[in-house]
């Protein structure tokens, strides 16, 4: 359960810095879970960036709606379940780019 304040401010930080925080800790943290967890926070607030711009775009042929709203919600919905796994000290891994690290 070592760090579980920098893998909370990770998952939280997606609500007011959602690229500059996990950044940051990557380049000055030395644990390698918290890296790896950085890594992952950014690159799932990047993916679900494209995917919302993509759906944004498609909302003019009226397919992209409901994507908005879903992908909208996972990346509420995502870090907060983050937040949760690491209080309890759980290893949680962001789906789509969880694997990728």
């Amino acid at each position: 359960m070592e760090n579980t304040g920098l893998k909370v401010l990770v998952h939280a930080s997606a609500f007011f810095a959602p690229f500059l925080v996990p950044f940051i800790l990557y380049l000055v943290v030395d644990d390698a879970e918290v890296k790896r967890l950085s890594i992952q926070a950014l690159l799932f607030q990047l993916v679900m960036g494209v995917l919302i711009f993509i759906s944004i775009i498609l909302i003019i042929f009226l397919i992209g709606i409901p994507m908005v709203i879903i992908f909208g919600l996972m990346t509420i919905i995502i870090p907060i379940i983050g937040i949760v796994k690491s209080l309890q000290g759980e290893t949680y891994y962001y789906p789509i780019v969880g694997r990728w690290i």
